[in-house]
């Protein structure tokens, strides 16, 4: 039997990098809010801090791609930022996001027409498609 994984999800912005933590046995994922990326680089103590509190097995980043499966003109962003993450040692995993964004902000709307959620910010977009990122990668394994 193998031991169970954990993963940190990453959802790439040019302003803001949505997080989530998700686990193999459950299947499920938690939203973990933003790291900033700004014109002076990635908050890089956010994310080693996330991963000494999580010690995450692996590292899946989301690739969003055009609707015809082309690459998204923020690749270049991505496969640095992609490459910044090989420091921490761990496996990296990518998962096609196309729409993740838009779900999140579709599924947090109707919370909040529900009346179970307040005002929706970007941040929790961002994490919420993190979430979807990471349960979409342990729905496929």
């Amino acid at each position: 039997m193998s031991h169970p994984r954990t993963i940190l999800a990453f959802d790439f912005g040019l302003r803001r990098i949505g997080v989530a933590v998700g686990q193999d046995v459950t299947g499920s994922a938690s939203p973990l809010g933003v790291i900033r990326n700004r014109e002076s680089g990635i908050d890089q103590d956010r994310i080693a801090a996330l991963i000494a509190e999580w010690r995450p097995t692996v590292l899946v980043v989301g690739i969003p791609a055009h609707a015809d499966g082309s690459p998204s003109t923020i690749q270049g962003p991505i496969d640095a930022f992609i490459g910044a993450l090989g420091a921490y040692g761990l496996p990296i995993d990518t998962v096609d996001e196309r729409h993740t964004s838009l779900e999140a902000e579709r599924v947090l709307k109707n919370a909040r027409a529900a009346g179970t959620r307040g005002r929706i910010s970007k941040e929790m977009i961002d994490s919420a498609a993190a979430v979807f990122i990471a349960e979409r990668y342990l729905a496929s394994r």
